[in-house]
């Protein structure tokens, strides 16, 4: 799978995220603080990531910051993606469910080495629900991003 990587320091799990998505053979598209020629700031590198899965270039994408809160936040201004901060296995499990997440965000202050590989197990060991109701409420969401389009 390809997995676009964005983060806006080199701190916490963000190498260890880089090396445990390569040893799960993943192929990864770095941005932010991890390409040596992008803007670093949390709301440019995780943009960057977004674009990626909303144009196809990527299948999913991984954006992390101090808190996860405004890679999440500027993740979700891009059309089409659906991320999710997720601070355990259990959400991470939940928003692949429940909300087909194609984008994940993560603290890079408050997740642990146990953690990132549990939330990593957990996002991509999950399908999204196939669910008529679960299907309905994600159609919505594009029908929200068309409304604000207008």
């Amino acid at each position: 799978m390809r997995i676009s990587v964005a983060a806006d320091e080199r701190v916490g799990v963000a190498r260890e995220l880089i090396d445990e998505l390569g040893k799960r053979g993943h192929e990864i598209v770095p941005h932010g603080a991890l390409c040596d020629t992008e803007r670093d700031d949390w709301a440019w590198a995780s943009e960057a990531a977004a674009r990626d899965v909303a144009s196809g270039e990527a299948d999913q994408a991984i954006v992390c910051c101090w808190t996860g809160t405004g890679a999440s936040i500027a993740a979700n201004k891009v059309p089409g993606v659906r991320a999710a901060l997720c601070a355990d296995a259990s959400t991470a499990a939940g928003a692949r469910t429940w909300n087909d997440a194609n984008v994940l965000a993560l603290s890079l202050r408050s997740t642990s080495s146990a953690e990132l590989r549990e939330i990593l197990d957990a996002w991509f060991t999950t399908e999204p629900s196939s669910s008529l109701d679960d299907q309905a409420n994600i159609a919505h969401l594009a029908d929200i991003e068309r409304a604000a389009d207008a």
